[in-house]
């Protein structure tokens, strides 16, 4: 599963809505894990891999900031937050660690970059249990699974500039446009709109403001290319930009990314590859290709606003994807994308690749 965004939690500490939050599924995600610990998974090997961007580090304010100036301190307070905004879902984890034969493996995306750092990998493991890993991408029995960030200009940097020297002399996050939009501007923008960052597509969505959100839609741009011109000048930000980049960000701002080409890239580049998933867009997917090999998207558990036609609505979908194969000879014998809905019957198969 990927892309859960785990914010401070639901309320503030004066009790107030917190509108930065965007899981509110703790109980079923405390379900789901206790499920895969017990009954036919009690004696079975259960490996979960939670494929990104499933703590919102970059939407956590430190006393009430928010810094593109991330160092391990700063995330390590931002996990903290986190925790004890979510004690039922760390509580899940902790338990699910606990059962022999369980293993969680942290893959890090865009939004969680700063798992990184070594002492934010600590943190974590007090929380849950040391039996955690951590890792950018992961190759299991033929399974290549990663977020999919990489494949945007917005939202990665270079593998050898991922930190660079902050103030002080010390070390911090590079970080990616993408990631700086959603530090510095969402926000701005999501005091007036909560669910512009969630909206699918994105370009429909700016559409729709021009004609029926006309003033949103001014102060929305006028903010954007604003941030643009200035960001050129930023001492921690200038290097990662340049009038080409300024072109793709412009472009993908607008985009519906589907990943099908990459995997299918992936694919034929690994012939010891049969199955790729990635997270990241947002997107439930899943494709077939030649040689019984696979791909999924596993889509989001946050709620999703629908700008296309026929789906003018917002949709909350509990999707993951679990995938069964024979160790010995790295095969897949099932794939399946499923539909989580609780404990008293839980889950239903959407798709199922073999």
């Amino acid at each position: 599963m990927s892309d859960l965004h785990l914010g401070k939690g639901k309320f503030l500490k004066n009790g107030q809505l917190n509108l930065l939050e965007d899981f509110l599924e703790d109980e079923k995600f405390f379900d789901f894990c206790d499920y895969y610990s017990k009954g036919d998974y009690e004696k079975e090997e259960v490996h979960l891999v939670l494929n990104g961007d499933i703590l919102n580090l970059i939407q956590i304010d430190v006393d009430g900031v928010f810094t593109n100036i991330i160092d391990d301190t700063v995330t390590v307070r931002a996990i903290d937050a986190i925790v004890k905004g979510h004690p039922k879902f760390f509580e899940g984890l902790r338990r699910f660690l606990k059962i022999p034969g369980k293993k969680v493996t942290y893959v890090i995306g865009n939004h969680d970059s700063g798992m990184a750092f070594r002492e934010a990998q600590q943190a974590l493991r007090r929380y849950v249990g040391e039996e955690i890993e951590f890792c950018f991408e992961v190759n299991l029995c033929g399974v290549h699974i990663e977020h999919g960030h990489r494949f945007e200009v917005i939202n990665t940097v270079p593998s050898d500039k991922y930190f660079m020297e902050g103030p002080n002399g010390k070390m911090i996050l590079n970080l990616p446009w993408g990631t700086l939009f959603c530090i510095n501007l969402l926000p701005i923008l999501r005091k007036d709109r909560p669910n512009i960052d969630k909206v699918r597509p994105l370009g429909s969505y700016v559409r729709w403001c021009f004609f029926y959100d006309f003033a949103f839609f001014l102060k929305m741009s006028k903010i954007v290319l604003r941030y643009l011109f200035q960001s050129n000048f930023d001492e921690y930000i200038k290097q990662n930009r340049n009038f080409k980049t300024t072109l793709s960000i412009l472009k993908q701002i607008t985009i519906y990314p589907l990943y099908g080409k990459k995997a299918k890239g992936i694919l034929k580049r690994h012939p010891e590859i049969h199955t790729v998933v990635m997270g990241h867009t947002h997107v439930q997917e899943w494709l077939r290709f030649p040689e019984n090999k696979y791909y999924f998207n596993t889509g989001t558990w946050n709620t999703i606003p629908h700008l296309d036609a026929g789906q003018m609505e917002a949709s909350t979908r509990f999707t993951y994807v679990q995938i069964k194969v024979d160790k010995e000879k790295r095969s897949l014998l099932t794939g399946t994308m499923n539909l989580w809905q609780g404990t008293w019957k839980p889950y239903r198969e959407e798709v199922s690749a073999v």
